[in-house]
């Protein structure tokens, strides 16, 4: 108990200096040392949620079959997240992504994904004083409740079932409480929003997925899906839907982010949308930069253009000087505050949270680089006029509220229904879209 009330007291010490950071762009009226104590009572009584950390593919990526012996104690290379960094950031609780890339397809996509899976309960097994695998609203509770970080699951591909209910089901009894409907590119039975349309939504199999979803209790992600796929599974789904880590599409016109007309939706569903921590979804400026430095490297690239591709140096000089007459645009703190204010003011302060994307982003927001500044974060909204409940709403309060409802919701379904034994040819036939193949990842997972 005495470790504990110490962490607490570091935690303490660490929003301390946090608002110091902030203290001068404060109004005047602003309470520093008062913001730290709301804030650490608001930590201490709801815990923290981040919707999304990528942190075992990053493991597995980097080191191979040595991921779950890196000691998180003291970190690792360029890792975002370590076990000391959670703690600063009074993080309570974690849903950790069992991402695998969608050019692992068919059976090895299921034993690649249960390899994840391992490697999350490995690392909880590993650090049993700083992490503990929930599976309710109410783990995540009690594990908050006794200092360490409730460890949840989410598979990030609908191509990580391999087409199948049963294993879907069997995602389920390992541990998967949230499914993204689809990555970068379409599944056989719904379109990604990083694809060309082939389903222009769920197909009849699409939403049979969800359905049965929402009959096991594992939460329906929309992030990286098409509008037409969120409109889909909006329509079908009858527990609260998330969006695990995107932001909001009026700030940003990038096809990740979320629509106002999507976010009014959401709230009628009882869902939340979870703020992204990538540059280019929370900064327009940002967003159209790296698309023109990208026209700009192709344009160097192109044989018409004069530069002999066998000299590859000449395009990278061409592309450095370019970089250095158009500078890359900042992208602060007030940035993702500014998404989380446009998600409370057109879907309501009930439908709105953190998902950092930690760990599968190759940059954040600067001052929200890792694990140990989401308190900058909520300080920010402090500064702003935030209440201390709806602060508490926004840090993991409505990702709760989302978890108990789909568990009631289940428990409600599972009384009245079986389990789904539909097939993919059997609803939309032995010819449905095929996943489509070979483009390269994008920067944020």
């Amino acid at each position: 108990m005495a470790d504990k009330r110490a962490g607490r007291a570091v935690c303490g010490l660490v929003i301390t200096a946090l608002v110091v950071e902030l203290a001068a762009a404060a109004p005047a009226a602003a309470d520093p040392a008062s913001d730290a104590a709301r804030l650490d009572k608001v930590l201490t009584q709801t815990p923290l949620i981040d919707g999304h950390n990528d942190l075992p593919w990053e493991l597995r990526e980097r080191f191979a079959d040595k991921a779950a012996s890196i000691d998180l104690q003291q970190g690792a290379g360029a890792l975002m997240t370590d076990i000391p960094r959670l703690h600063k950031g009074h993080v309570g609780g974690q849903f950790w992504s069992v991402f695998i890339p969608v050019e692992i397809q068919g059976p090895l996509a299921v034993q690649v994904t249960i390899e994840q899976i391992d490697l999350v309960k490995s690392l909880a097994r590993r650090y049993p004083a700083d992490l503990e695998v929930a599976y309710t609203a109410a783990d995540v509770a009690r594990i908050h409740k006794a200092g360490r970080v409730a460890s949840m699951i989410g598979i990030e591909g609908g191509h990580q079932i391999n087409d199948s209910l049963p294993t879907l089901r069997q995602m389920y009894a390992l541990g998967a409480r949230y499914m993204t409907l689809t990555h970068t590119k379409n599944t056989a039975w719904a379109d990604s929003a990083t694809d060309k349309p082939v389903h222009h939504g769920l197909t009849p199999f699409g939403r049979e997925v969800v359905r049965e979803m929402n009959r096991l209790g594992m939460l329906v992600d929309l992030a990286h899906v098409s509008e037409d796929t969120m409109l889909d599974a909006l329509q079908t789904s009858r527990a609260p839907v998330i969006f695990s880590h995107s932001s909001a599409r009026a700030l940003v016109d990038n096809a990740r982010n979320v629509s106002d007309d999507v976010l009014r939706l959401v709230a009628k569903n009882g869902g939340v949308v979870m703020i992204n921590f990538y540059p280019g979804f929370d900064s327009d400026a940002r967003f159209r930069w790296t698309a023109q430095r990208a026209g700009e490297q192709a344009r160097l690239n192109a044989p018409t253009f004069g530069i002999d591709l066998g000299q590859p140096e000449k395009a990278s000089a061409a592309l450095k000087a370019w970089v250095q007459a158009h500078p890359e645009p900042p992208v602060t703190i007030s940035d993702v505050a500014d998404h989380i204010e446009h998600v409370r003011d057109i879907a309501g302060v009930d439908h709105v949270g953190l998902g950092s994307d930690f760990d599968g982003i190759p940059e954040a927001v600067s001052g929200l680089s890792s694990v140990d500044q989401f308190p900058a974060l909520l300080l920010e909204l402090m500064r702003r006029g935030w209440t201390d409940a709806d602060i508490a709403k926004v840090a993991g309060g409505n990702v709760l509220r989302v978890m108990a409802e789909a568990e009631r919701v289940s428990a409600q379904l599972q009384a009245q229904e079986l389990p789904s034994t539909a097939t993919l040819a059997q609803l939309d036939g032995p010819v449905a879209g095929a996943e489509s193949q070979g483009a390269a990842r994008p920067p944020s997972r």
